[in-house]
């Protein structure tokens, strides 16, 4: 799969993640996320299992922001704060695990580009859906990105806690 180009804002670039980026990368999500943010042995195994969908966004190298997607089977995400094992061999949509801007990358234009980037990943796959659970309020960021309510929305996302949501956005073939 080969990635698009994703061209430099003025206001930053997104590059591929390293392991050197895994302590910013849990410090973003705490102040991101909150309750939401996992353990840094997560973030380390997605990266280890699927580094072609872990992205981050920096600014005169400064990191700002993170992205991290791969392919999983359609139904029930996986579980917040629970290591994966490996990506199963039949996947039928893409994950869009987590995706954090501080507040300085907001605005930027950072959000819809992390988007385009699982968009063009999930097209490569040959697969026709993405998924997310959008925490936080981020529900409304998500549906102005095309998303909208997976069917089974409230029951999937329940395990995440109140507020939660599964959400998805079909591909065109």
């Amino acid at each position: 799969m080969t990635a698009p180009h994703i061209p430099p804002y003025p206001t930053g670039q997104w590059r591929a993640m390293s392991t050197a980026d895994l302590p910013m990368i849990s410090a973003i999500s705490d102040a991101v996320h909150g309750d939401y943010s996992e353990r840094p042995d997560i973030y380390a195994e997605r990266l280890a299992l699927y580094p072609a969908g872990c992205r981050i966004f920096e600014r005169d190298g400064t990191i700002l922001g993170y992205l991290i997607s791969h392919p999983w089977p359609r139904g029930a995400p996986p579980k917040l704060n629970a290591r994966l094992g490996a990506i199963p061999e039949e996947t039928d949509s893409y994950y869009l695990h987590d995706i954090a801007l501080m507040p300085a990358a907001r605005g930027s234009g950072a959000g819809a580009q992390a988007t385009a980037f699982v968009l063009h990943h999930a097209e490569e796959a040959g697969l026709r859906e993405i998924r997310l659970v959008a925490v936080n309020g981020a529900d409304s960021f998500w549906s102005g990105q095309g998303f909208t309510l997976a069917p089974e929305g409230q029951d999937a996302a329940a395990a995440y806690g109140p507020g939660c949501y599964l959400m998805h956005r079909e591909i065109a073939a």
